[in-house]
């Protein structure tokens, strides 16, 4: 080609890159698109495209520009896929179409035809393909071209042949002074590779599935309304860098691109470039769409299968840890990935926490888990558990979440998900919604079937252990019919020492807050009036809910001091108190309320001392006398009382003590008084209403944010 003739397609190259009117284009574009309806599948051919031009430049010229960053394990793929069924068939069916455009481009080129001319052309030559069609077409007739020459550039040197036909076409010097025009073949390879990129996200639009997203569809129409023009820059790409190729044929490696030229081609890229973040953006979009979509068929799905009697709990339970994972849980013994039929017919407790599950609740789980398997043939322990972290996936997932989630995984001895992002979000959506988890951990039971059993059995197990197997509502109204408000319902389990007192008919009370001033005050009044009346009465500190530095400050001076028993283990006060809430909770979850229930009143009454920031005791006699009577204050109340003590200690022998401190109490009630009660808002179901256990009105509600750090 003369170097006139080059000039002059520059020249109307350049003329319709920066003066055309996209719009106009457009008009023109459009008149040509015909499609007879062919579904061509274009991914096979797209597949070896990129397979030559990742293959082409890349090792003649040192550093060259990769293509879209492919490895060889990419290209070393390729072997695979022509092995598959139809792979060869459809490269067969457009091979000649890809040898028309070819000669269609080279010879336009060659003869000068303007790149906006010539790319019109193969619009009409390509009317009857749809718009994916027509670019990966346009590409491949480009790749051939590109290979070739590429092919004789490496066989050259040592390819006898190869050095015949680099003579006729006057390519030898080309060769041998490649690093002249690597500059111009990076440019080259920017532009092709960000068509390449365009032609993917076209492809991508195309094969959107159907049933998830429509062409209706306002958010698919809008994109698909882009792709008219990216297929024409695209298209119009391949021409403009056959041109450069055949321009560098032609004139060899003395040819050097102009500033305009170069301004051209890189302002080209740039142009296809932005396309393409703007066919990403709104494949994003769609893509967030088609998500949103399967979500509601999942959570819709799962609906419908916990609605639906099964014959195994397998279903539901791929539903729920529904992954591409052949084994997607982690043995807590052995520490091996297995698949979800070691739980087969099984009863599976799922304890679905977030990475803030709190270790306290940990060290508790684990001794109950523990316990139950060492007798692993008992019924009440033929049940495995699985550990369901829910994270919000919006937040990205970083290095020190996964420590972390590594850490709790770390300590678990039961079940576990290798990864946090199996679970789909339809399944975190059911989990918040119909099984109401917020924030602290809940136990939801399937039973062998699947079916939900309990949706949350955590309040059982802190309350009764396993003995509440299988944690169904019957069995825990069986076992609250069993109990009675009485000290070991208090203490069930958690301390020997207590329980041996208990039977040997002592005195025991159970003391706590902050305030360590009124612990010495009160335990000295205490203490004082045992040794008059030569009562056998221990007293133990139990602390406080959510026991911190000043409950562990508190127990240090305790022992210093000699002033009682404590428990030195904070899990062990944490687990008296959460182990009262849960009684309230399970209470509230059978629909008992204080009007009707006993045991509930006394419940929130404690826990409502607790709330108060007050000391506060109970006291009751052991198992040998009076089992069923406890008394109980605030630390105001019960310190009077027992500073007082003269003024009620001749009730103390017809009545018995606890009767007679109970009667002091009652006659002595204060005439005001102000009742708090804190229910965690992320505990799931709780009370629309709740009395005063004091005054028997309804209490206010609010709304308390608190962050509690001593």
């Amino acid at each position: 080609m003369d170097h006139s003739r080059h000039l002059s397609l520059i020249k109307g190259d350049r003329h319709m890159f920066s003066s055309s009117d996209d719009g106009s284009i457009m008009k023109q574009i459009l008149t040509t698109h015909a499609p007879d309806g062919r579904n061509v599948d274009v991914k096979p051919l797209l597949y070896v495209i990129e397979d030559i031009l990742q293959r082409s430049s890349n090792g003649v010229i040192g550093g060259t520009t990769t293509l879209n960053g492919h490895t060889e394990q990419h290209v070393d793929a390729l072997d695979d896929r022509i092995r598959q069924p139809g792979f060869m068939g459809i490269l067969e069916a457009l091979a000649d179409t890809i040898h028309r455009i070819s000669c269609e481009i080279s010879c336009k080129c060659s003869a000068g035809v303007d790149a906006h001319t010539t790319t019109m052309s193969l619009f009409t030559m390509l009317s009857s393909y749809s718009w994916d069609a027509k670019v990966v077409l346009a590409l491949a007739a480009f790749a051939v071209n590109y290979g070739e020459f590429w092919l004789l550039a490496r066989l050259y040197p040592t390819n006898h042949l190869a050095k015949s036909i680099s003579l006729l076409k006057q390519l030898p010097n080309l060769f041998e002074h490649n690093q002249a025009w690597k500059p111009r073949l990076d440019a080259l390879n920017n532009l092709i590779s960000a068509v390449v990129d365009v032609t993917k996200c076209i492809v991508e639009l195309k094969e959107l599935p159907p049933q998830y997203i429509t062409s209706d569809e306002s958010i698919l129409s809008k994109a698909t309304a882009h792709v008219p023009t990216a297929a024409y820059w695209a298209i119009r790409s391949v021409v403009t860098a056959v041109s450069q190729i055949i321009a560098l044929i032609g004139y060899g490696f003395e040819f050097t691109v102009s500033t305009m030229e170069a301004w051209e081609l890189s302002s080209l890229a740039h142009k296809v470039r932005n396309i393409h973040d703007h066919l990403t953006q709104q494949l994003d979009l769609c893509y967030k769409y088609i998500d949103e979509r399967k979500h509601v068929e999942t959570y819709q799905m799962l609906v419908r299968l916990f609605e639906t009697s099964q014959v195994d709990n397998m279903k539901i339970l791929r539903a729920l840890f529904y992954t591409k994972e052949e084994y997607p849980l982690v043995d807590g013994i052995t520490r091996r990935r297995v698949g979800i039929d070691v739980l087969r017919r099984k009863s599976v407790l799922l304890l679905i926490s977030d990475l803030d599950i709190s270790q306290e609740e940990l060290s508790v789980l684990e001794q109950m888990y523990r316990d139950a398997r060492q007798h692993p043939s008992r019924l009440e322990n033929q049940f495995e558990v699985v550990w369901v972290p829910v994270v919000d996936k919006s937040v990205p997932w970083t290095e020190l979440m996964q420590k972390r989630y590594e850490d709790l995984q770390a300590n678990m001895q039961w079940y576990t998900l290798y990864q946090p992002a199996a679970i789909d979000p339809a399944v975190i959506k059911y989990i918040k919604e119909v099984w109401h988890f917020v924030k602290k951990a809940i136990l939801v039971v399937l039973d062998p079937q699947g079916k939900v059993a309990s949706p949350n059995a955590l309040h059982m197990m802190w309350i009764w252990g396993i003995a509440a197997f299988p944690f169904t509502s019957a069995r825990e109204e069986a076992l609250w019919r069993e109990e009675s408000w009485r000290l070991e319902l208090l203490v069930d389990g958690m301390d020997s020492d207590l329980l041996k007192w208990i039977g040997e008919g002592r005195f025991i009370c159970l003391y706590g807050g902050e305030d360590i001033k009124w612990i010495r005050d009160f335990t000295t009044a205490a203490r004082a009036v045992a040794r008059m009346e030569n009562i056998p009465l221990e007293m133990v500190y139990v602390g406080k809910s959510k026991p911190g530095e000043k409950v562990r400050k508190n127990i240090n001076a305790i022992i210093a001091e000699n002033l009682s028993h404590s428990w030195t283990d904070l899990t062990s006060i944490w687990f008296f108190w959460v182990r009262l809430e849960s009684m309230m909770y399970s209470k509230m979850q059978l629909g008992k309320t204080v009007e009707n229930d006993h045991i509930l009143q006394e419940l929130i009454r404690m826990l409502g001392y607790d709330n108060n920031n007050q000391g506060w005791a109970v006291i009751s006699k052991g198992a040998t006398g009076e089992p069923h009577h406890l008394a109980k204050g605030n630390g105001e109340v019960m310190l009077s009382a027992f500073n007082k003590y003269d003024t009620w200690k001749v009730t103390v022998e017809s009545k018995g003590f606890v009767p007679a401190l109970n009667d002091h109490l009652e006659n002595n009630k204060a005439p005001h008084h102000c009742t708090h009660l804190k229910l965690p808002g992320s505990v799931g179901k709780i009370a629309e209403t709740v009395v005063c256990t004091e005054c028997g009105r309804p209490m206010e509600k609010f709304i308390l944010y608190e962050c509690c750090n001593d």
